[in-house]
């Protein structure tokens, strides 16, 4: 009789958590319900053995046994020993059952694996009479919005159709290339009379400025001239919101970076707070030196 690995069924390791056992079962379960796959053989199978899986892995007392005997499950006459006894005594677990159904068919115990039947036996399910239906819920949409960086430097409403549905929907300030947002109850109908699923949005953000954006902040490089960075002097800066104009200290190095305060991208869903604009200053060399240029340069070296 083959062992059958509960865990590669439901795509775990021996160490995951019971949450992990949960999702898992969930995603899988649903993706091989008989309501989704109406009259598929294979995906019948699948959700058999994946309920079985989850039979065991969710109970933590068939997980330990489970763990403890692995594929030396034919050496645990000991251990049903002293639950057969416990039956005969009264004891819970024996001759009950729980039954798994769906519109698409029932799952008893006489479906269950061999190798679940003789490591757990016909009565391995506690629960007498109790029923799970399990409803599932409809399947989730995703959708992809194209906007520009500066279509999102102010928060505003916007509709999309999607089929013959139309929704309106406000595009928060701020909102990063690649994030999604949630519209509950407009994805798929449920095939068993569960929830609607869901629509994601996910945002593709097409930067159509000169600023480089890195979540809140804007990063920008400027040149200026030798004679601005030695001297010093004044520059014009382009911002998202305008242009400002900064004071160049004398010597300035290139390399050097100034912050324009609150000149940045609005902060998400954070009504009034912006990110910051910083500059890094570029000193550009002068090309094609005339002859008296060429001089001066020199008697400056000397002078250095």
């Amino acid at each position: 009789m083959e062992f059958i690995d509960y865990y590669k069924v439901l795509g775990l390791t021996k160490s995951a958590t019971a949450a992990e056992i949960k999702k898992a079962y969930r995603k899988l379960a649903r993706k091989y319900h008989p309501d989704i796959n109406p009259n598929d053989k294979e995906a019948q199978q699948k959700f058999q053995r994946i309920n079985e899986a989850n039979a065991v892995l969710s109970d933590s007392e068939k997980r330990k046994k489970y763990d403890k005997y692995g594929k030396d499950w034919e050496h645990a006459d000991a251990y049903e020993e002293a639950q057969r006894q416990q039956q005969a005594s009264g004891g819970s677990g024996g001759g009950q059952q729980r039954t798994y159904t769906s519109r698409g068919g029932n799952f008893d115990n006489s479906q269950f694996s061999d190798f679940f039947e003789s490591m757990f036996g016909g009565g391995g399910f506690s629960g007498g009479s109790q029923r799970t239906h399990t409803q599932f819920k409809g399947q989730d949409f995703n959708a992809t919005l194209r906007l520009n960086l500066t279509d999102v430097l102010t928060s505003k409403k916007q509709t999309i159709s999607l089929g013959e549905k139309k929704i309106r929907l406000t595009i928060p300030a701020g909102v990063e290339d690649g994030q999604s947002i949630k519209i509950k109850d407009y994805g798929g109908e449920s095939p068993g009379g569960g929830p609607k699923g869901d629509l994601f949005i996910t945002f593709e953000i097409i930067n159509n400025t000169k600023f480089k954006r890195v979540g809140k902040n804007l990063y920008q490089t400027h040149e200026i001239d030798l004679y601005s960075a030695l001297l010093g002097g004044k520059e014009t800066i382009d911002t998202l919101t305008g242009k400002v104009k900064l004071t160049v200290k004398p010597e300035t190095q290139t390399g050097t970076k100034v912050k324009l305060k609150e000149k940045g991208m609005p902060v998400y869903k954070k009504e009034g707070q912006f990110g910051d604009l910083f500059i890094t200053y570029q000193v550009v060399l002068p090309k094609n030196l005339s002859k008296e240029e060429k001089e001066l340069f020199t008697k400056l070296s000397k002078l250095r």
